[in-house]
C-alpha cells in the first residue's frame, strides 16, 4: 500500500493591482519627543528668566509672579556692588575657582600620565589608594583639614581657602583612563626623536587630551564656584567670604528681593562664559575621544 504525500495549500496575499498604490504607513508622532524636551527645557529655563526679570526690575516692585514689571532697569545691578563686601566676595570667588581649576588640571594630568605609561613598584597600589580616597565623603574630613589649616594660620586666609581643595582624585582617575587610551606608537615615536618625559607630556599628552580636560575643567570651576561648606568654615570674617557665602548671609540683612536676585544673576554670568568658552571642546570630546590605536 504506497501513499502519496499531498503538500499543503499554501496561502499567498493576492497580487496587487495594475496601478494601485502601496499601503500608506501611519506617521509616526515625532513632536511628541519635541513636546516633551519643550516642557522640561521650559521647567529648566523658568527659574532663570525669573531671575533676570527680578533683577532688573525697580527695587520693592512687585513682578512675579504678580505682572511683568513696566519698566526694566540695571541698578539693582550696580547696587549690589555697594552692599556689603560684594567686590570682595566676587574676587575671592573668582580667585578660588580659577586658581583650583588651573593647579588641579595640571598636577592631575602630571599625576595621571605617570599613572598610565610610566612603570614603577607600588603603582596599582598608588591608584588604587586614590580611588579608595573618592569612598570618603567630604564632610568626614572637614574637621581634620579645618584643625590642620587653622594650625598653619589658614583661617580667613585665601591661600587656607584654596589649598585643602587641590586634591582631586576623581579629575587624576578621569584623565588617567583617558592617556591610557592612547596609542603607545606615539610614545615611541617622542623616544626616538629624543623628546624627554616633560617634552613629551607638554607637545603630545597635553594637546591629546585636551576635551578631557576642558570637561573637567567646567567642573572643577562649577564646584568651587558653588563651593558653600568649605568657605563657610574657613572664612569667618566678611572680608574672606566667597560670593555663595555672602549671598546666603545677605538673607538676614534688610535688603530687596530685586537686589538678591542681582547678585544671584552676577553670580551666575561666570559660569555661562565658562560653558560658552569650552563647549567646542566637549562636543570634540563626544565626537572624537582620543585617538585609538
Amino acid at each position: 500500500m504506497t501513499s502519496t504525500l499531498i503538500p499543503a495549500p499554501t496561502t499567498e496575499p493576492p497580487a496587487p493591482r495594475a496601478g494601485a498604490s502601496a499601503p500608506r504607513r501611519r506617521p509616526r508622532k515625532r513632536w511628541m519627543p519635541v513636546l516633551a524636551l519643550s516642557v522640561i527645557s521650559l521647567f529648566t529655563v523658568a527659574p532663570l528668566i525669573a531671575i533676570v526679570i527680578l533683577a532688573l526690575s525697580p527695587e520693592h516692585e512687585r513682578t512675579i509672579p504678580y505682572a511683568w514689571p513696566e519698566t526694566l532697569t540695571f541698578d539693582n545691578l550696580l547696587r549690589i556692588f555697594n552692599v556689603g563686601a560684594f567686590p570682595l566676595w566676587l574676587w575671592n570667588s573668582i580667585a578660588y575657582s580659577v586658581v583650583s581649576v588651573v593647579v588641579i588640571l595640571l598636577t592631575a594630568s602630571m599625576a595621571a600620565y605617570a599613572l598610565a605609561r610610566k612603570r614603577f613598584p607600588g603603582r596599582n597600589v598608588l591608584l588604587w589608594s586614590i580611588i579608595a580616597t573618592l569612598m570618603v565623603p567630604m564632610q568626614a574630613s572637614l574637621i581634620p583639614m579645618f584643625i590642620m589649616v587653622a594650625g598653619w594660620g589658614g583661617v580667613n586666609t585665601l591661600w587656607g581657602l584654596i589649598l585643602p581643595t587641590l586634591a582631586n582624585a576623581q579629575a587624576v582617575f578621569l584623565i588617567r583612563q583617558f592617556v591610557r587610551d592612547l596609542p603607545e606608537e606615539i610614545f615611541d615615536a617622542a623616544r626616538i626623536d629624543g623628546a624627554g618625559e616633560w617634552r613629551t607630556f607638554v607637545t603630545i599628552v597635553l594637546p591629546l587630551i585636551k576635551p578631557v580636560l576642558a570637561t573637567l575643567a567646567i567642573f572643577v570651576f562649577l564646584w568651587h564656584w558653588n563651593d558653600l561648606l568649605w568657605p563657610l568654615i574657613i572664612g569667618q570674617s566678611d572680608a574672606a567670604r566667597t560670593l555663595t557665602v555672602g549671598l546666603a548671609s545677605l538673607d538676614t540683612e534688610q535688603i530687596s528681593t530685586s537686589n538678591i536676585m542681582a547678585a544671584a544673576l552676577i553670580s551666575f554670568i561666570p559660569c555661562l562664559i565658562i560653558f560658552l568658552f569650552l563647549q567646542r571642546h566637549i562636543v570634540d570630546s563626544i565626537t572624537s575621544s582620543g585617538v585609538k590605536g
